[in-house]
């Protein structure tokens, strides 16, 4: 009977191998897996956490940054383009130092030549013209003793034409140099400029990822900013406005403790009517001549728009704008902040005086002229124009007066 008995399934057909059966669970596992992450992926996609919006006030202080540091490269820029200009100068010269030298040195040639053709017509080779081609005239010339077998005026040439050789060459060496100079100084340039448009690039992208009712609070956080800085002017003005009384009635008092009516007395006249009416920090002589016409210079520049590396006369960069005003009183400054920090006589704050340079931030990035009463006039920054604002705005480096 057994020998009938259908053979017991084990459960391990060709598809149901233990082997299979575990390659199945397992790629069903992994299926289910896979969907398992989709579907949370799915689901958690429009709620993933994403990194928090900044501020206004941060935004401010980013834009702010940006502001500084292309405020920073502009002067870079300046004094790189004030380099490039003045190397750009120098080849132009030499370049026409080497046509004129090598005019000379062709004239002396012909001279040679002359004297060459000459003993050739006489016969054989001259030693005029093995000069002429010899690779090495100097150690030729040595050789040869040329100069011993010739006349006055052969010997002259011969003297004119290794002078000018030799001079020629040295032009021409120099020249090879200042290019290359001039080469990496232009590259320079390229790159300041290049930093400068990134920087002023990241600040325009993110004023406008700003929505309106931000927009509105920024401008709010300027209002208070501007508050604050022009609160501080006029404690600045008064201070000084103070001190000056205090001057003037000093003044008078060692007057009047002169003797008589006499010059004296005009003298202190003359005092009191210069005084009356000035601005606080005013101040007299020649130094008052040109700091006004410089003053007056600027406020005749107000409106127009900041651009970095300008110098004017239709836009400026606020060195470009005080090196112009001062040039307009006679007085030459350089042209970036750094260099005009060491121009003149350093000044305390209380003690600015109409005309005096204000520099601004600890890497003196930013220069305005002083007109009284806490006040300067100024190019500010990418999208700003020429304008009057307290010297509070931004914090204060230091103050020289020019003349």
């Amino acid at each position: 009977m057994a020998s009938h008995r259908k053979p017991r399934r084990t459960g391990y057909g060709p598809l149901d191998t233990p082997t299979r059966r575990r390659t199945a669970v397992g790629l069903t596992t992994a299926a289910l897996a896979s969907a398992t992450l989709l579907s949370q992926t799915a689901h958690a996609a429009p709620g993933r956490p994403t990194a928090p919006k900044p501020s206004v006030e941060e935004v401010q202080r980013h834009v702010d940054a940006l502001y500084r540091q292309a405020g920073t490269a502009t002067q870079e820029y300046n004094a790189a383009k004030e380099r490039t200009d003045a190397q750009s100068g120098k080849v132009d010269r030499l370049l026409d130092d080497v046509a004129k030298r090598t005019g000379k040195l062709n004239d002396a040639r012909r001279a040679l030549g002359a004297y060459a053709a000459a003993q050739y017509r006489d016969g054989g080779m001259s030693q005029t013209a093995n000069l002429l081609f010899a690779s090495d005239p100097q150690s030729w010339f040595d050789q040869t003793h040329l100069i011993d077998r010739m006349t006055g005026r052969q010997e002259q040439a011969v003297r004119e034409f290794r002078t000018q050789q030799k001079t020629a060459a040295k032009d021409r060496g120099e020249a090879v140099r200042n290019l290359a100079a001039l080469t990496d100084s232009q590259k320079q340039l390229r790159a300041k400029k290049e930093t400068v448009q990134g920087k002023l690039g990241e600040a325009r992208e993110l004023l406008s990822k700003l929505t309106a009712q931000e927009k509105a609070r920024l401008a709010e956080i300027e209002r208070k900013k501007e508050a604050a800085a022009k609160k501080k002017a006029e404690e600045l003005a008064k201070r000084q406005a103070e001190k000056r009384k205090q001057e003037e009635a000093a003044k008078k008092k060692e007057q009047g403790s002169g003797s008589g009516s006499g010059s004296g007395s005009e003298s202190g006249h003359k005092g009191d009517g210069s005084d009356s009416g000035a601005p606080s920090g005013s101040h007299s002589g020649t130094h008052s001549a040109k700091a006004d016409k410089a003053i007056a210079f600027a406020r005749a520049q107000m409106g127009k728009p900041y651009v970095w590396g300008a110098t004017g006369p239709n836009s400026y960069d606020c060195s470009g704008l005080t090196q112009a005003a001062w040039k307009a009183a006679g007085v030459d400054l350089p042209r970036t902040t750094w260099d005009q920090v060491k121009t003149g006589t350093r000044v305390a704050t209380d003690d600015l005086q109409p005309g005096d340079l204000v520099f601004f931030y600890d890497d003196i990035s930013h220069v305005g002229m002083y007109i009284g009463d806490g006040k300067m006039i100024h190019a500010p920054k990418p999208g700003a124009s020429v304008r009057v604002e307290s010297i509070f705005y931004m914090p204060i480096y230091g103050s020289v007066r020019p003349a």
